[in-house]
């Protein structure tokens, strides 16, 4: 059995925090805990609980600073996107309405083994999944 008990935080990089907050918070009522202004020797900085215990700590930097082809998998740096959980096929029909109203771009749900899936791409083009166990 693993020591570890899950994720504790993905962090991502975007050009506008306060964009990406508000799309977090619109999608799945994510609340920011944290933030910190840029400091010299680091970005500006905003942790947002996601539930769960899991968090995502979105950090604000210029767009030279980030690489990679969002758009095309095995190209996007060093993780390729994360998943989010939901308890239901129900909620992850809810959470696909509030991401097409939040301005993401979606793909369909879509059945993956034992979980449901819908794959979408944030404000920043990154591409990120939301699952439901399927049973």
């Amino acid at each position: 059995m693993p020591i570890t008990t899950g994720f504790n935080h993905v962090a991502t990089l975007t050009t506008d925090a306060d964009r990406t907050v508000a799309f977090y918070r619109d999608a799945f009522d994510a609340q920011v805990t944290f933030e910190m202004e840029q400091r010299d020797d680091h970005p500006r900085m905003v942790i947002l609980d996601l539930g769960g215990g899991a968090a995502l700590n979105v950090f604000e930097v210029p767009a030279e600073d980030i690489i990679g082809k969002q758009r095309e998998q095995g190209h996007r740096g060093a993780i390729d996107h994360f998943g989010l959980a939901v308890d239901s096929l129900a909620a992850l029909e809810q959470v696909r309405d509030r991401l097409v109203a939040a301005g993401a771009d979606i793909g369909e749900i879509q059945r993956l083994g034992g979980e449901w899936s819908l794959f979408f791409r944030d404000l920043d083009g990154m591409e990120l999944e939301v699952c439901a166990h399927a049973d």
